[in-house]
């Protein structure tokens, strides 16, 4: 397999892969134009290299967040240590394939899961560091910006909006909330002040519903020159318009029958569109796979009478 291949990715537990000899170092002396790719939780060195990923946990919340353990930290929404650990060993392959177009030559890459959080944390990491405390979780409200938060509006909707520097709390002051003198009090006139009165207020600075339905908010916003936007549910985003305007979603096969999904993020205009094939039943496509690798039908079988295959 790794004769003919371009890229091999592996995130066995440590040290698995050289066990089976398919660690980076063997792979790429074997096949020098090998791109060997080792995804690990925190590295191949260190006290915590055996760890694993039980340490690798990515939190959020806001004051007092959760119910039985008010201020707890809870975990996040999505698994971000894998999806970030992923992207790094996507554009860490794109890398070295354009090396290997200049040299020749492949070569390992290491991605950790720890190592990729570290780097998305780069903003609460340098605050914590060089600002003498660390930013308290404040929900959807920023450590260092005010206002920056969600917004309620009269109709129950929720508006986020953010604002970057003095001249747009002037605007934002004087076209959307209508309320000039806020410009210039002190207490709200610059970000610094406007930061402090959020931490004072205790809700990050969330007032009570605005004037107006999310929709008239956001017109106001954008006529002012406010970054906002509305903030959706789970299935609100499924039905979001842009995606339909776009035509993104798809159809495809399944063994639980036909599933909506996404076309992937990147899109190529000039190139045909990617392929959504059927997601396969366990073990449906082995005999195939394995017969395009070049097994006969009876290694298959011995494959599949020792369990090693489905």
């Amino acid at each position: 397999m790794t004769a003919g291949a371009d890229v091999f990715v592996q995130n066995l537990a440590q040290g698995a892969a050289a066990r089976l000899g398919l660690d980076a170092a063997t792979l790429c002396a074997a096949h020098p134009r090998l791109i060997a790719v080792d995804v690990s939780g925190y590295g191949a060195r260190g006290p915590y290299a055996p760890a694993g990923l039980r340490h690798a946990r990515p939190v959020r919340g806001g004051p007092g967040v959760g119910d039985r353990h008010p201020g707890a930290a809870v975990k996040s929404g999505i698994p971000a240590a894998d999806i970030a650990a992923g992207m790094y060993a996507f554009s860490g392959v794109l890398a070295a394939l354009v090396r290997r177009g200049a040299t020749g030559r492949g070569g390992p890459v290491e991605v950790s899961l720890l190592d990729s959080l570290a780097e998305w944390m780069g903003h609460p990491l340098h605050h914590g560091t060089h600002g003498g405390a660390a930013p308290a979780r404040t929900g959807l409200a920023h450590a260092v910006i005010a206002p920056y938060d969600a917004y309620p509006t009269a109709d129950g909707g929720l508006v986020l909006l953010s604002v970057q520097n003095d001249r747009e709390w002037r605007r934002l002051a004087e076209q959307v909330l209508g309320r000039p003198g806020l410009a210039d009090d002190p207490a709200f006139a610059t970000n610094a002040a406007r930061v402090a009165g959020a931490r004072g207020d205790g809700r990050g600075g969330r007032g009570g519903a605005g004037p107006a339905d999310d929709g008239g908010a956001l017109a106001r916003l954008d006529a002012a020159g406010i970054a906002c936007a509305r903030l959706n549910s789970v299935a609100q985003l499924a039905d979001h318009p842009q995606l339909t305007a776009r035509d993104r979603w798809r159809e495809v096969e399944s063994p639980v029958g036909p599933l909506r999904t996404l076309l992937p993020p990147i899109v190529f205009p000039d190139a045909p569109e990617p392929r959504m094939d059927r997601i396969p039943a366990l073990g449906q496509d082995t005999d195939e796979i394995l017969a395009g690798l070049g097994l006969r039908e009876a290694e298959v079988k011995e494959l599949r009478d020792a369990g090693v295959v489905a």
